[in-house]
């Protein structure tokens, strides 16, 4: 029996998904390789020759990706002063920062040199000493947020330096040939990482109740998360470290790397936050993410080259609307 019309469409359908399936693998792949072979070509070279070769490569030929058009919206919208000029070179400067990190990846455990004894010889400078050892020795579970300022993969390394373990979460990239990759780059001797997917709030949990520390990148939009207003605009974040702070009733930290010249760092470990409660004492999970993001902006607005714009953090889906009962007519 010939096939109808309909059966032809669904089979073509599928016969396309297949094809445009492929590609895309075949993208994935091609790029994976691509930036494996860079990874491994930074790594025989000097960490600074390195990395300040990644960075002027950023600066010249990024800009051409498409990802640059998202950039630019994103920084036409929280500088509205800003001319395009003014925008096009904080581009510049993003990308340079964007390839540095990446070839800092290979060299992590490098790149920290801070010795406690010898504060201010070597490549870290670190604020907020008195944290670090107060939440080693603290035996309380805690919160630690960054932001993707900097070069954010440092702040776990910091942390073990006074043995203070830090189980960060991080979301891998989405080609998943990359993600197998930058993840080996990304591992180090110190600290620990947990895949930001389903279960992971569990996951995280469980190292609270062990009086453990956790670490967050909260600057990322979440569809599903609490609207909050971030430079002046509407957005989606994430409220994950408030509610784990809720959940344990826990101290929330603020910390975040910045890149200073001559491929130095300054670490700071914050105090903690004065977080808002509700009536019942509890964490307010809803003001408590405003804080966070608040913080997270006036980080930005200090180093805006130095933060990640290539998310869409504005990105906001409809709410979902409320479907409203009709009363039963008496019948």
């Amino acid at each position: 029996m010939a096939a109808s019309s309909w059966q032809r469409k669904i089979m073509r359908n599928r016969h396309v998904e297949r094809i445009a399936l492929r590609l895309n693998t075949a993208k994935d792949w091609t790029l994976a390789q691509i930036i494996t072979g860079l990874l491994a070509a930074a790594k025989k070279l000097p960490p600074e020759k390195s990395t300040d070769i990644a960075e002027k490569l950023g600066r010249r030929f990024a800009p051409i990706l498409p990802r640059t058009k998202l950039a630019k919206k994103n920084l036409a919208l929280a500088f509205p002063k800003k001319s395009e000029a003014e925008i096009d070179q904080l581009v510049r400067e993003v990308w340079g920062h964007v390839a540095r990190t990446m070839a800092e990846y290979v060299f992590l455990d490098q790149l920290f040199d801070f010795d406690p004894e010898r504060p201010g010889e070597g490549r870290i400078d670190v604020i907020g000493i008195d944290n670090f050892v107060k939440l080693r020795d603290g035996g309380r579970p805690a919160v630690i947020f960054t932001a993707h300022t900097g070069n954010w993969e440092i702040l776990p390394v910091a942390a073990s330096t006074y043995d203070l373990e830090v189980t960060a979460l991080f979301r891998p990239p989405n080609n998943r040939f990359l993600a197998e990759r930058v993840l080996k780059a990304r591992r180090t001797e110190k600290g620990h990482l947990v895949p930001a997917r389903a279960g992971v709030a569990w996951a995280l949990s469980g190292v609270l109740e062990q009086g453990g520390a956790v670490g967050l990148l909260a600057d990322q939009a979440l569809t599903r998360g609490d609207r909050i207003a971030f430079f002046g605009r509407e957005a989606t974040a994430n409220p994950l470290a408030a509610k784990l702070a809720r959940q344990f009733d826990c101290d929330i930290y603020p910390a975040r790397c910045v890149r200073l010249p001559g491929g130095r760092f300054r670490l700071e470990l914050h105090d903690a936050i004065d977080t808002p409660r509700t009536g019942d004492g509890s964490i307010d999970v809803k003001a408590t993410t405003e804080m966070i993001n608040e913080i997270m902006e006036g980080w930005v607005r200090e180093y805006p080259a130095q933060w990640l714009w290539l998310h869409d953090r504005w990105k906001l889906k409809p709410l979902p609307k409320r479907r409203i009962k009709k009363p039963k007519t008496a019948q």
